[in-house]
């Protein structure tokens, strides 16, 4: 039987339209992944533990300027280097500390990183006019003092030396905050005091996650310094809760980079930021949209991971956005209910677990000899915020 045409477009149009239509019944499930192996997990952890054990530097900190690349980014010494073993110290610092371990080699290997980061955090500055990798330092120091302040609950003179080192780092952070608002780490524009550095999203996310667990030490941030970061994190939010990469951006917001492609290893630290900071629009639902999609285009994101040249992978993403974007989907599943969290622990550990070296490492961007440490302690964090029970962490 042969029907008009008429009738065939419409039967077409009519089925399109029914295909839009949400049907849960159709809806594509998600490929059954059994639940992490409780021990699989611990010996992984214990395995990145025993990899920073082993490389902890004789003074107490993680990473140096040792290992070299013909391809290295701009970096002025001394004070990029600095800034780089500051960080990592403090993220290293804080996957010890996190684990709560009573083992006895852990317990100095955190002992001699805090000594470090005590003694050289206070003269943290930045490397030059435009170089200001320093405050990825002060940022992540923040949360390392955050987390030595509650290993030592109990101790007064403690919290007091830590106190003092908390608000060192808010006015350090105040001092290099952009004339806009929010952080960035180059100033291309003046090279003034006060830095005219157009800020990033995913360093300012950083540093209000950062200014958040320094908050629970009792010390309140500079209101107006949060404000106007939030602020510069609304200006380079889209509509899709995608991120530009800065706000010297603006004008392109549909480059790939823009993307929600080029945003995925960001939106998860800028959603949490705020979210922690009671933003109302960062609902449950943009949290799990934003952490599928990451598990499910992992394979591709991770195009770029370990390419010497920052941003040549799919939508400009760069190597060192992986394990970053990672730690920051595990803070992320945190803020979700019991029951949402457990399918999106499962998979995040399963893909965090296979991509782990022989050497008990995760690395994502050659960085000198600074990218196995952070890429350790950054997957070691999101690791523990995927045991479902926060007792095994």
């Amino acid at each position: 039987m042969r029907f008009p045409p008429s009738t065939v477009l419409v039967v077409l149009i009519v089925s399109v339209a029914e295909a839009r239509q949400p049907n849960p019944a159709n809806e594509p499930t998600q490929p059954a992944i059994a639940a992490p192996n409780k021990v699989r997990l611990e010996q992984s952890i214990e395995r990145g533990i025993r990899f920073l054990l082993n490389t902890q530097n004789p003074d107490g900190s993680w990473g140096s300027a040792r290992r070299t690349k013909r391809l290295n980014i701009y970096a002025p010494v001394p004070g990029a280097h600095h800034a780089f073993r500051t960080a990592v110290t403090s993220l290293c610092l804080m996957a010890l500390t996190e684990r709560q371990s009573d083992q006895t080699d852990v317990r100095q290997a955190i002992d001699r990183g805090e000594y470090w980061l005590i003694t050289n955090l206070p003269h943290l500055r930045r490397a030059g006019p435009v170089a200001l990798y320093n405050v990825w330092g002060h940022a992540y120091g923040l949360q390392a003092l955050a987390a030595l302040d509650r290993r030592h609950a109990h101790n007064a003179a403690k919290h007091k030396d830590i106190a003092a080192l908390v608000r060192s780092q808010y006015d350090m952070l105040d001092r290099y905050e952009s004339v806009d608002g929010g952080w960035g780490y180059y100033d291309f524009r003046v090279g003034a005091k006060k830095p005219a550095t157009d800020s990033t999203s995913f360093l300012t996310a950083a540093v209000l996650v950062a200014l958040y667990d320094a908050r629970q030490t009792g010390i309140e941030p500079p209101t107006r310094l949060v404000r106007r970061a939030i602020e510069s994190l609304h200006r380079q939010q889209k509509p899709d809760f995608s991120y530009l990469y800065g706000e010297h951006l603006k004008y392109r917001p549909m480059r790939g980079i823009n993307r929600p492609g080029g945003s995925l290893g960001r939106s998860q630290a800028c959603n949490v930021a705020l979210r922690l900071w009671d933003d109302p629009n960062i609902t449950n639902e943009v949290l799990v949209t934003w952490l599928n999609r990451l598990i499910d285009r992992n394979g591709w994101l991770s195009i770029g991971r370990k390419r010497p040249v920052p941003h040549e992978s799919w939508f400009q993403v760069a190597g060192y956005f992986f394990y970053f974007g990672h730690y920051y989907a595990g803070l992320c599943i945190d803020q979700l209910p019991a029951n949402q969290k457990a399918p999106l622990q499962t998979r995040l550990a399963d893909l965090i677990i296979k991509l782990q070296e022989k050497d008990g490492s995760w690395w994502d961007y050659p960085l000198y000899d600074y990218h196995q440490p952070y890429g350790t302690a950054f997957a070691l964090m999101t690791l523990y915020h995927c045991a479902t029970n926060p007792k095994d962490r």
